[in-house]
C-alpha cells in the first residue's frame, strides 16, 4: 500500500491524542427531533440510544430559532424560488437578492454602513484579520481569544504580535504604550463573549485605551471584535456585548449559526472597510456563500428578535439562565453568575468532570465536559448552555439529576 507509513504516523497520533485525553471521540448522532409540548422544550433523539429524549444543554442555538415555523417557511420559499444551492462564488454568479437583503438587514441591526455575509463565523474572522494585518501592523489580542482569533494572526504576517492576561487592561495599556511609534497600525482583537466561561470582554475600557493610543499609530488603532456568542443573546434588544457594555467596535465579527438559529457568519463596519474586505478577503471571494435559503431564513431570524416577541424571548432567556444558576448555587455548585447563557459548572477535577458527563448523559442531558489538558488542571468544568427553548421544567429536571450525581458530596 502507498501510503502506508504515513498512516502509522496518523495513526499514532490518534492514539496519542487519545492517551492525552484531547480526542473529540465519536460525535452523537440526532436521529430526530421531538417538539415542544406541555410544559417541556424540544427533546432529541441519538442514535443509538432507542427512544430515549434527551434535553440540549450544549447547544449555541440561544433562542431556539432554529426549530421556529416562520425561520423553517422562509428558508423552504426562497429555496423552491432560488434552488438549493448558490452555485458559485460571490464575484461570479453567486450572488442573489437574498445575500443583498440579509447584509442590509444586518448592518441596519447593529447601526453600520455596512455589512457582508461568510460562510460561517470562523471563516470571516480568517477573512477579515488577514487583510487587516499588514508587514506595518502591530496586533495585540486576549489570551483567552477563540480558535479563530489565534489561526487568523498565525496566517498574518505582522509586524509584531502581543498576547495580554485575559480581560488585563493595565496589561492591554502597557502592550500598547510599548508599540506606539513602532508600526503605521495596530490592530486590537478580542472576543466579546468568552464562551468557555461566559464573562465578557470591558469594552469601554477597551475602547477607551485604543482612542487614547490612536495618534501614536498613523494608520489608526482599529478594535476588532468576535461577538459570535453575544450577538442575539446578550443586551437589553439581543445586539450583544456592545449594547450590554455600551461602547462599540470598529469591526465587529459575529455569526447566524448560533442564536439565529441558522448558518453563515458575518462583519459589519464601515462601508470603505466593508468594500475593503470584499476585493481582499480570500475566504469570501473564493468560498461559496451560505444558500439563499440560509440568507433568507437568516433574516426572519433577525427580524424575530428585532420585534417584540424577541424581547419576550430573551427575557425568557434570561429568566431561565438565573434559575439554573441559582439552583446550581442552591445545590452547592460553583459557578461563575453572569447574564450569558454560558454556565459553567465548576468540577475541577477532569475524573469527576467525565463522571458528571456519563451521568447526566445516562439521564437524559447532553452538556459538555472540559477537561486536563484541554483546560488546566484544575479548571476542569462542564459548560452548560441555557436556550429559550428550555422550559422552567426542563432547567429542574436537569437540576434534578445534578442532585442526584453520587459525586457531588
Amino acid at each position: 500500500m502507498p501510503v502506508d507509513r504515513i498512516h502509522q504516523a496518523l495513526s499514532d497520533h490518534l492514539n496519542d491524542l487519545e492517551t492525552k485525553g484531547t480526542s473529540k471521540g465519536v460525535e452523537d448522532v440526532i436521529t430526530g427531533v421531538r417538539p415542544a409540548e406541555g410544559d417541556r422544550g424540544p427533546r432529541y433523539l441519538l442514535d443509538g440510544h432507542g427512544d430515549q429524549p434527551f434535553i440540549k444543554m450544549n447547544s449555541n442555538g440561544y433562542l431556539g430559532l432554529s426549530l421556529r415555523p416562520e425561520v423553517i417557511e422562509a428558508e423552504e420559499r426562497a429555496t423552491r424560488a432560488y434552488g438549493a444551492g448558490p452555485g458559485a462564488v460571490r464575484f461570479i454568479s453567486g450572488t442573489f437578492e437574498a445575500h443583498v437583503e440579509l447584509e442590509k438587514r444586518l448592518a441596519a441591526f447593529h447601526g453600520r454602513e455596512a455589512a457582508m455575509a461568510f460562510s460561517s463565523a470562523y471563516a470571516t474572522i480568517m477573512g477579515v484579520l488577514p487583510p487587516l494585518i499588514t508587514d506595518e501592523t502591530v496586533v495585540i489580542s486576549d489570551e483567552l481569544n477563540h480558535n479563530c482569533i489565534i489561526n487568523a494572526m498565525r496566517l498574518s504576517r505582522p509586524k509584531a504580535k502581543m498576547i495580554y492576561k485575559h480581560n488585563d487592561m493595565a496589561d492591554l495599556e502597557k502592550a500598547l504604550s510599548q508599540a506606539a511609534g513602532t508600526a503605521k497600525r495596530a490592530v486590537v482583537v478580542t472576543d466579546g463573549i468568552f464562551s468557555m466561561r461566559g464573562d465578557h470582554a470591558p469594552l469601554p475600557t477597551v475602547r477607551e485605551l485604543v482612542e487614547r493610543y490612536d495618534a501614536e499609530f498613523p494608520e489608526n488603532v482599529v478594535l476588532v471584535v468576535d461577538d459570535s456568542h453575544g450577538v442575539g443573546a446578550f443586551g437589553k434588544t439581543g445586539r450583544g456585548t456592545e449594547e450590554y457594555a455600551g461602547a462599540k467596535a470598529d469591526v465587529l465579527v459575529a455569526t447566524l449559526g448560533k442564536a439565529f438559529g441558522v448558518n453563515g457568519g458575518y462583519v459589519v463596519a464601515s462601508e470603505t472597510m466593508v468594500r475593503f474586505f470584499r476585493e481582499t478577503s480570500p475566504f469570501y471571494i473564493y468560498s461559496n456563500p451560505i444558500t439563499p435559503g440560509e440568507a433568507s431564513a437568516a433574516t426572519r431570524a433577525i427580524e424575530l428578535l428585532d420585534s417584540p416577541e424577541g424581547l419576550e424571548l430573551l427575557a425568557h432567556l434570561r429568566a431561565m439562565t438565573h434559575r439554573f444558576e441559582q439552583g446550581l448555587l442552591d445545590l452547592g455548585y460553583e459557578t461563575i453568575p453572569g447574564d450569558h447563557p454560558v454556565t459553567p459548572l465548576m468540577v475541577r477535577d477532569t475524573a469527576k468532570t467525565a463522571d458528571l458527563v456519563a451521568h447526566l448523559k445516562r439521564k437524559g442531558v447532553l452538556a459538555t465536559g472540559l477537561k486536563f489538558p484541554v483546560v488546566p488542571k484544575g479548571d476542569e468544568e462542564i459548560r452548560f448552555q441555557v436556550s429559550a427553548d428550555h422550559t422552567a421544567a426542563d432547567i429542574d429536571q436537569v437540576l434534578a439529576v445534578l442532585e442526584s450525581w453520587p459525586g457531588r458530596h
